[in-house]
């Protein structure tokens, strides 16, 4: 199996041993206004995120214009009874925006890049240069987009929503097997909202030690801590979506990031980050300076030389300048080679 150890977008590396790319999910949250989307954008790059992502797919490519059975939202998510072709055509972001889109996410310094779900977005995409392909948790089984996306060469990042092992192994075949070979999974439970605990956050070790790419987390939970949770156990990517306020509305504002919440987010995935550190024993740089205050064998009462060490006359207190405490049995029942005053650190030079 070959292993990806770390992918680049845009210049930015990826990888368990970088700060966590988070990426600012945008989709319906411009909610049809163009400079909503522009604010969000801005606020995006405001609050620290990486990169800034769009969706690209037009209502009439992604389903049917019915209202017959399946065509119709049903279940616990925000847009039950809602046509599926009405939900797509309103939460689309036009294709004539995203010029202006990519344009200004790069004069804010923000790595812009999107999701397409056809192959006429991948072709507008690849027009305006996009570092990067996302592929959608509910087209993880399209191994045709998968393909196409690959085919470009860029990175892409997959999400495994709702995936078995076999149909995430059949993605990241299909994008092993064209052109790309920069390609991260990210671990999603595909509920709007979704329930911490069903995020299943051990499943990104897994996923890196089965699939041997980097693993990150697309989360759909409320708040910032199963992202802050991800981080600490390795994942080095966060998707969050992200919209400017909760009013006006859109389809998916009600499990979106604030910019006070993104803010967290940016800075508590950091710094679970820097906490995992590496595998390492004994004291670190800052805590070296603490020895000086463990116990050890001092003289707690003056001693005469010839005199008997005892624990009358010895004992484990601190500062840490005597002898280790674990030496005190050898101690007891010895002599002191020479007076010996009340609080000198013991060594085995004053001892016979």
């Amino acid at each position: 199996m070959t292993r990806i150890d770390t992918i680049t977008i845009d210049g930015r590396r990826i990888g368990p041993d970088d700060p966590p790319f988070i990426i600012a999910e945008m989709s319906a949250n411009h909610g049809g206004d163009l400079d909503r989307a522009l604010r969000i954008i801005r606020l995006a790059a405001d609050c620290g995120a990486d990169a800034i992502k769009f969706q690209a797919y037009r209502a009439e490519t992604m389903t049917l214009d019915l209202a017959s059975p399946g065509f119709v939202i049903e279940g616990d998510n925000p847009w039950t009874g809602t046509k599926l072709y009405d939900l797509y055509a309103g939460a689309a972001t036009p294709y004539d925006w995203f010029p202006e889109l990519f344009r200004a996410s790069r004069d804010a310094d923000i790595i812009p890049f999107a999701s397409p779900f056809d192959h006429a977005a991948v072709d507008m995409l690849e027009a305006l240069d996009a570092p990067a392909y996302k592929i959608a948790s509910f087209e993880l089984v399209d191994v045709d987009l998968i393909d196409r996306c690959a085919r470009t060469g860029k990175p892409m990042i997959v999400s495994t929503g709702m995936g078995s092992e076999q149909e995430i192994a059949d993605g990241l075949a299909a994008a092993l097997g064209a052109a790309t070979r920069e390609v991260a999974l990210l671990k999603c439970t595909s509920a709007y909202p979704s329930d911490p605990a069903e995020a299943n956050l051990r499943t990104i070790g897994a996923m890196r030690e089965r699939f041997g790419v980097p693993v990150g987390l697309s989360d759909h939970t409320i708040g910032i801590n199963v992202a802050t949770a991800a981080c600490a156990l390795g994942a080095c990517i966060v998707e969050k979506h992200f919209i400017d306020a909760r009013e006006p509305a859109t389809a998916d504002s009600v499990f979106s990031a604030l910019p006070e919440e993104l803010t967290e987010l940016v800075a508590a995935c950091r710094e679970a980050h820097d906490a995992l550190g590496q595998s390492h024993f004994g004291p670190a740089e800052r805590e070296a300076q603490s020895l000086a205050f463990r116990r050890s064998l001092y003289a707690i009462d003056d001693i005469a030389a010839g005199a008997t060490l005892s624990r009358d006359n010895v004992a484990s207190i601190r500062p840490g300048f005597g002898l280790p405490v674990k030496s005190l049995p050898e101690v007891i029942g010895r002599t002191a080679k020479d007076a010996i005053k009340r609080g000198t650190p013991l060594s085995w030079d004053l001892i016979a």
